[in-house]
């Protein structure tokens, strides 16, 4: 397994609080299955990011790409391979 950094950097307000409800239920789902390893928005507003664990980067841009403030258009992802330091 790897973890995957989904930044989410904000694209409209206005649609980050109409579809945030179902931005955590999403995630709260996710990480029931083992998949969401940290979650947060940015102090700044300006976005946040969502670590997941995943087989692949392709495995991970597929759960990236269906969170609703990706699909819906209130936030742009931009996924990278995060390698944890110990």
């Amino acid at each position: 397994m790897a973890h995957f950094a989904a930044i989410l950097n904000m694209l409209d307000e206005e649609k980050n609080q109409q579809y945030r409800p179902q931005h955590l239920e999403y995630l709260e789902e996710l990480g029931k299955q083992g998949k969401v390893f940290a979650k947060g928005p940015f102090a700044d507003g300006s976005g946040g990011m969502v670590i997941y664990v995943a087989e692949s980067f392709e495995e991970a841009k597929e759960v990236a790409e269906n969170d609703p403030y990706v699909l819906l258009g209130a936030r742009r992802l931009d996924l990278r391979e995060w390698k944890m330091s110990q």
